[in-house]
């Protein structure tokens, strides 16, 4: 699997390796989603990476999606300015009764707001930095969104999407009962995503990717994994355009990561599925599914490219 990435969310970067291919008005409606996201139970989540591609707007619809993460950015800071007072009141309302008696009830609440005091000034603090920091700023987790590489109408378009793919005709409660469908394995391409497989392929550029794997002590870690060659990874993506047939909820893009059996430096370090990392070469091919065989995918996977994927423990 990949249980996340650090992708490609800088517009020129995709620019100057792919040519013009942004589709800025999806991006705006995107952002439109999330500020009023309708009766969906949650605003889209997008990374501060991709914000940043606002952050000098030159045309009226770049200045449109700069105003709208601006009001974002003010709303999340109000909401969280607003729970911090509630937590500081609950702190202090603690210690003063811990000052002359004490109570279970006022220890956890010194223990439980003491904690999250220390949270939300960290979230605060995130959302008014403004440094950029790609490591943190560019990784997308399952349900994030990220730019992705596909042909539409003969043309390369950059197309915002959700990393965790609702095949079209699926219905919404798949997102919770598949919960891993943000990658595809290989061997199930003809199976589950036979109805994309072969008919809308994507490209996603990654530099890294984060794996969970179990330590020696049987505990949870996080390891970071990058090619040695510093080269950027052309991932081989599925995806979807859901529409909702009730017509409440906006059409959904989402995609899914290929992956293959593991490498053998992967394998040793715990995991069991690498992402496939496809030649550039293969690009064009990919990206232009219609009237190829099944088998030339396969042997684009076969064929793909083996970089030394060192790993470290993630901070």
């Amino acid at each position: 699997m990949c249980f996340s990435a650090q992708c490609w969310q800088a517009f020129n970067a995709y620019v100057k390796e792919f040519g013009d291919v942004i589709d800025i008005h999806e991006f705006a409606q995107l952002y439109g989603f999330r500020k009023e996201p309708r009766k969906s139970k949650a605003a889209p989540k997008i990374p501060k990476g991709m914000d940043r591609n606002f952050d000098y707007p030159k045309t009226p619809i770049e200045r449109q999606i700069k105003a709208m993460i601006d009001e974002w950015n003010a709303q999340q800071i109000s909401a969280q300015e607003r729970e911090l007072f509630k937590q500081v009141k609950r702190l202090n309302d603690a210690e003063r009764t811990l000052q002359t008696k004490t109570t279970k009830k006022a220890l956890d609440d010194q223990r439980i707001a003491t904690s999250k005091i220390a949270l939300i000034k960290a979230k605060l603090a995130d959302i008014k930095r403004t440094e950029a920091k790609p490591q943190k700023d560019d990784r997308i987790f399952p349900g994030v969104y990220a730019p992705v590489l596909i042909v539409e109408n003969g043309k390369r378009v950059l197309r915002p999407m959700r990393y965790q793919c609702r095949v079209c005709g699926k219905p919404a409660s798949h997102d919770a009962k598949y919960p891993g469908t943000y990658t595809a394995r290989r061997d199930s391409l003809e199976g589950y995503w036979r109805s994309t497989f072969g008919q809308s392929h994507g490209l996603m550029v990654v530099e890294r990717f984060y794996e969970n794997v179990e330590g020696p002590d049987g505990k949870n870690r996080v390891l970071e994994f990058r090619p040695r060659t510093g080269e950027p990874m052309y991932v081989a993506c599925l995806w979807s355009k859901w529409t909702d047939p009730k017509g409440e909820e906006p059409d959904l893009y989402s995609f899914a990561a290929i992956t293959d059996e593991p490498e053998a430096e992967v394998a040793a370090a715990g995991h069991d599925r690498t992402i496939v990392n496809l030649k550039p070469e293969y690009v064009d091919a990919w990206l232009n599914p219609q009237g190829r065989s099944l088998g030339e995918f396969y042997a684009m996977f076969d064929d793909r490219r083996h970089p030394f994927y060192e790993h470290r423990e993630a901070a």
